[in-house]
């Protein structure tokens, strides 16, 4: 499992999942540490401003006591994600499905050459990938918004749940 946090312009930090590790509240709030750490280092200006916005899905680990105490200690703004929509996640429909396609029908031998070619792969990624990730984001979000909630589907496959 690839966790990954990006903005704009590039990933801010990326981290695989050791085989047989749950993504419990207590291993993401150690990724959140280390997100934060790079956040430091790759964008000063956001950090030392706290004008950064972490938006995350509504996983159990995501949602638990533990992370939440830990990001309202840190000031970390978390934009919210309405429940049961999992179209709105941008990784999932967006950066994910690039890696994907490039890793299609391939076979590997080891976890460490998945993990060598995903990051290959994520390496090609350049600025206006997430440009674009962020504006379809924004256009799903608006979308979502402006039906209040309410169920609907169109051909790129979008989904809004209350």
């Amino acid at each position: 499992m690839l966790i990954c946090f990006f903005d704009q312009k590039e990933i801010v930090h990326k981290e695989f999942v050791p085989p047989g590790q749950a993504v419990n509240a207590a291993f993401y709030v150690e990724v959140l540490r280390r997100l934060r750490e790079n956040l430091r280092r790759k964008r000063p200006d956001q950090w030392q401003n706290n004008i950064w916005l972490l938006h995350h899905d509504n996983a159990p680990a995501h949602a638990a006591l533990l992370t939440r105490r830990f990001l309202t200690d840190n000031s970390m703004t978390v934009v919210p994600h309405p429940p049961y929509s999992p179209d709105l996640a941008p990784s999932d429909f967006s950066i994910f499905p690039k890696l994907k396609m490039k890793l299609k029908g391939r076979r590997f031998q080891t976890v460490e050459k998945i993990q060598a070619e995903s990051q290959a792969v994520l390496n090609t990624l350049r600025e206006n990938d997430f440009q674009e990730c962020f504006k379809n984001w924004q256009r799903r979000r608006d979308r979502c918004q402006a039906s209040e909630g309410d169920y609907f589907e169109n051909d790129a496959g979008l989904q809004c749940l209350r």
